[in-house]
């Protein structure tokens, strides 16, 4: 590790701040809409988008800064079982296919900004509609807390803001001024934003995966040296477990974790909020189509990503936080400009992330909190004043749990999130192909759901935590070691299903479907499905 502050990386990576920062100021102007004062166009672009923006967008936002600490942290730390993130990202592309475009239609043609809003007029439910607003701001809140551990790692690498017995102001200062700027052309130019700043953060992260993929083999003697450093690191005894530190392979013991988490990972990724946002600011339901089937480049860029693990114990990185080991890597082993360029390319890959879910979390509360319980009568223009603030108040938020408490909380609950978030699938895909399941059915099966998934995962112990301490356990009546997540959604489905029949059986009240089937198909070509006129107004149009 290098002494002080890297001069010429934090001149690279001011230079790259700087750069997407004029960038997102920029953004207001760029597709310029004529009214700005509207959901649409400040919270999904105008729903203008199309295959190329919405590809970079959909991969800045779903391979964020975190994926590219955490993934290869985890190699690192534990051996191949951490590249369950490369099958679960493979099986979600063709398991979107079905339903997105399906997603995309009937938001398009009802004017539905968020899973809630969907919900909402599937089902007739605004509690359910509610529960799936929380559920999506509450698995949301620590994703954007971990763009800015990603940011903070790679600003202690360089050296940045002093050691441990600094005061903490100048300390953190470095992260407020990036939360700051964030926080101000988020709110200026909304998801135009991070859509424009997209291009610039994928460019870098792919070149600095080719490079570091071909030049820090080189320097280490090539991947059979590489493989065999890391076989034997992994071979050693692990002292507070009495177990080897991990493996090269998954043993027949860690088999189910690794395929439930990697099933149960894929089901839940686009449930996000975030996901759902850049995916309905396209313009078409084609371009929706199309970008199913190129999102996989970003599985191959993962897949290399993640062999950055194996390449950090070889080289003798040794941290005291393994989130750290991928920064230190580049740090060791690249020329000081080129590191630069690399942590450049993991802070912005924190920006377009938490722009993206900081508007989605903020539209979820303003569509399905603040218009349906506190003011219905919200127009255009105070929805999207009350979007912008609650934006910043969820970047505040993110940044105070970040600085105030232990970077194993915020890793703690991101992995609740992904056990929370699985548990609006039911209500949200369910909802796409079918009107059969009842309301108060998904809704008390995702109770069941929530309060299983939470129990199960506060029950886990590791050696340095008592609770909170991983995201597998037990699967009742099978006795394997498993995702809870998927345990949760296969209960939660269990009830939905067993009440869905009691409750049609006894002709228990049913919500209004305000859809219809044409509605799942339409596109942006169609008549009505952008311009329809508000059920008040439309009888006079005519």
């Amino acid at each position: 590790m290098k002494d002080g502050v890297n001069g010429v990386a934090l001149a690279v990576f001011i230079f790259f701040f700087l750069l997407v920062t004029v960038m997102g100021f920029l953004a207001a102007r760029w597709r310029k809409a004529e009214n700005e004062h509207s959901l649409d166009e400040w919270g999904l672009g105008g729903r203008s988008f199309g295959t190329w923006i919405t590809w970079f967008l959909l991969g800045g936002d779903l391979y964020t800064a975190y994926t590219f600490v955490a993934v290869p942290a985890a190699i690192y730390a534990a051996g191949a079982s951490g590249f369950f993130a490369v099958p679960y990202t493979i099986l979600v592309y063709p398991l979107i296919f079905t339903f997105l475009p399906r997603l995309w239609s009937v938001s398009h043609k009802h004017g539905y900004v968020t899973t809630s809003d969907f919900v909402r007029g599937r089902f007739g439910s605004k509690g359910l509609s509610l529960a799936v607003a929380v559920t999506g701001i509450l698995a949301t809140m620590p994703y954007i807390a971990l763009q800015l551990v990603g940011i903070q790692a790679v600003l202690d690498v360089m050296g940045v803001g002093g050691g441990e017995d600094t005061n903490w102001f100048i300390k953190d200062l470095p992260l407020l001024i990036a939360f700051g700027v964030l926080a101000a052309y988020t709110y200026s130019s909304g998801l135009r934003a991070p859509a424009l700043i997209a291009f610039v953060k994928d460019a870098l992260i792919y070149i600095v995966i080719a490079v570091a993929i071909i030049y820090i083999p080189i320097k280490l003697g090539g991947f059979d040296d590489i493989f065999a450093k890391a076989g034997d690191a992994f071979a050693q005894t692990n002292p507070a477990t009495g177990q080897p530190r991990g493996a090269l392979a998954p043993g027949e013991a860690g088999q189910w974790t690794y395929a439930t988490l990697a099933l149960g990972s894929a089901l839940a990724l686009f449930m996000y909020p975030h996901s759902i946002t850049a995916t309905l600011s396209s313009r078409s339901r084609e371009v929706i189509r199309r970008n199913t089937t190129i999102l996989p480049l970003y599985s191959l860029m993962l897949g290399l990503l993640a062999l950055l693990g194996f390449m950090a114990i070889a080289a003798g990185i040794k941290v005291s936080n393994g989130q750290l080991a991928i920064p230190q890597l580049f740090e060791d082993m690249f020329p000081d400009w080129f590191a630069g360029v690399a942590f450049a390319a993991i802070g912005i890959g924190a920006l377009v992330p938490a722009a993206i879910m900081s508007i989605a979390a903020a539209n979820l509360f303003t569509r399905n909190i603040y218009k349906d319980f506190i003011k219905p009568d919200a127009t255009a223009e105070q929805e999207t004043k009350v979007s912008k603030l609650v934006s910043l108040l969820v970047k505040v938020g993110a940044l105070a749990f970040v600085l105030t408490m232990d970077k194993t909380v915020a890793i703690n609950f991101q992995l609740l999130g992904g056990i929370w978030i699985l548990q609006t699938f039911p209500a949200l895909v369910g909802g796409l192909f079918t009107r059969w399941f009842h309301r108060w059915a998904l809704l008390a099966g995702w109770a069941v759901g929530m309060v299983y998934g939470t129990l199960a995962a506060y029950g886990v112990a590791s050696p340095t935590q008592k609770h909170f301490g991983g995201s597998a356990k037990e699967i009742p009546g099978i006795g394997e070691i498993g995702y809870i997540g998927l345990t949760a959604f296969v209960l939660n489905l269990v009830v939905t299903v067993v009440l869905t029949v009691v409750l049609r059986a006894v002709k228990a009240p049913d919500g209004v479907d305000e859809t219809s089937p044409e509605d799942y198909t339409a596109d942006a070509g169609d008549p009505g499905v952008q311009t329809e006129l508000p059920p008040a107004t439309a009888g006079a149009a005519h």
